[in-house]
């Protein structure tokens, strides 16, 4: 299970490798380029999941997140 993924803000493009929380969903991230502040898109359960190149860790290992 990979547990850092690098989150790409949608407004300018700035990108950022992070470490994923294990335990929780983690639902905002402000840029630290633009200061726009990410949300999951519809369906997804975290930033992580929507404009991460890894998905956060409780849907790699295909176990319930917080939005479902």
């Amino acid at each position: 299970m990979q547990t850092t993924s690098a989150l790409t803000c949608p407004e300018c493009g700035h990108a950022i490798k992070l470490e994923m929380p294990t335990d929780a969903c983690q639902f905002f991230y402000e840029c630290e380029g633009c200061k726009a502040v990410m949300r999951p898109l519809p369906g997804d359960c975290c930033v992580f999941c929507s404009y991460g190149d890894v998905k956060c860790p409780p849907i790699q290992a295909e176990a319930a997140c917080c939005a479902r």
